[in-house]
């Protein structure tokens, strides 16, 4: 009864292994070296982060002014730039996604 027990024992730990094996390895990578981005893609990064700082200075603004740390004179005072500056990235960003999509467009 005993050996019986052991070799079940042994063929789920066994088991285990072989399907735990493939998840446990780490996979190889393709190559080490980073790919450059295009002209294009540069300009799409810079936008996005342009458009990613702006919104994060203007919810910063929002959070500081609501608890109170910012009075409301200066809230009003710089709340109209961040915006603009938001408004601009915004703008920005949508002009290159707009031509990459009618570049597409005219390609398929």
């Amino acid at each position: 009864m005993t050996v019986w027990i052991l070799l079940g024992a042994a063929l789920a730990v066994a088991g285990v292994v072989v399907v735990a094996l493939p998840f446990l390895r780490e996979p190889e990578p393709t190559s080490d070296s980073l790919r450059l981005l295009g002209a294009e893609e540069q300009r799409r990064l810079e936008a996005v982060e342009a458009r990613d700082r702006a919104l994060a200075a203007l919810k910063e603004l929002e959070a500081d002014h609501r608890a109170g740390r910012v009075s409301d004179d200066d809230y009003r005072a710089v709340v109209g730039i961040l915006r603009r500056d938001a408004a601009e990235a915004l703008r920005a960003l949508d002009g290159l996604e707009g031509g990459s999509r009618r570049m597409g467009a005219k390609s398929g």
